[in-house]
């Protein structure tokens, strides 16, 4: 076949290849128009003039002289100030003078007393519940860790109310319990139940002093703390 034959057409392929090139030319024009209708115009801000200064949100944007950049404002540090609570305010101290019932004074009472901190107030009021109460101020001396220097600083703030002893019932209370007491011991309790097993009812302190187990001594320190009732 020949190159001419090849690139001969007839009029009517002539006619459809002009239509079709015209459609193809327009399609192409309507879509670069399209597009361009597509895509948005880029927002371009103006510049800021110098020191001009604008409010956004309440918060201040300050702009920077000849470089038309903008810098939020710095916050102002304000430092935290702790103030230490004052012990004074919490515990203060009684004025001199001052004498506290010891059988009914609690933790927060006896803190007051200059001397006593939270240690010593615990211990003052343990001792008193073991014992059954103070029978005489003396008996601080028997607190752990007050000595005689102690004893001797603290003991013109108290008095005692002996009214207020809790006494142990010698007739009921089992050997467990009586020997719980600060001056009893464990072979004095057990005397005590055996007599009292033995003779049914003790009626005072004169059925102890057929003990051997009781002195003279344990006398003056139990006589107050026993009920024979």
């Amino acid at each position: 076949m020949s190159w001419k034959n090849f690139f001969y057409f007839s009029k009517g392929e002539k006619r459809a290849l002009t239509l079709l090139c015209c459609l193809l030319t327009t399609s192409f024009v309507l879509l670069l128009i399209k597009e361009e209708k597509e895509i948005p115009s880029k927002h371009i801000p103006e510049p800021l003039p110098e020191n001009k200064t604008i409010t956004l949100q309440q918060e201040t944007i300050v702009s920077a002289p000849n470089t038309g950049k903008t810098y939020p404002p710095k916050k102002k540090f304000t430092p935290r100030i702790r103030y230490k609570k004052s012990s004074s305010l919490y515990s203060q101290k009684y004025p001199q003078g001052t004498i506290i019932e010891l059988n009914s004074a609690d933790t927060t009472s006896l803190k007051k007393i200059p001397g006593i901190g939270s240690t010593f107030a615990k211990r003052i009021v343990k001792y008193r519940h073991l014992l059954g109460g103070y029978t005489s101020v003396h008996q601080l001396h028997e607190v752990y860790g007050i000595d005689k220097e102690k004893y001797n600083a603290l003991a013109r703030w108290f008095k005692t109310d002996t009214t207020k002893i809790r006494k142990l019932a010698v007739n009921r209370l089992p050997i467990d319990t009586l020997i719980r007491h600060p001056y009893l011991n464990y072979q004095q309790g057990r005397a005590l139940v055996s007599l009292r097993e033995r003779k049914g009812y003790l009626s005072g302190w004169q059925n102890l002093e057929l003990l051997e187990e009781f002195n003279v001594k344990d006398k003056e320190r139990l006589q107050p703390y026993l009920s024979f009732e």
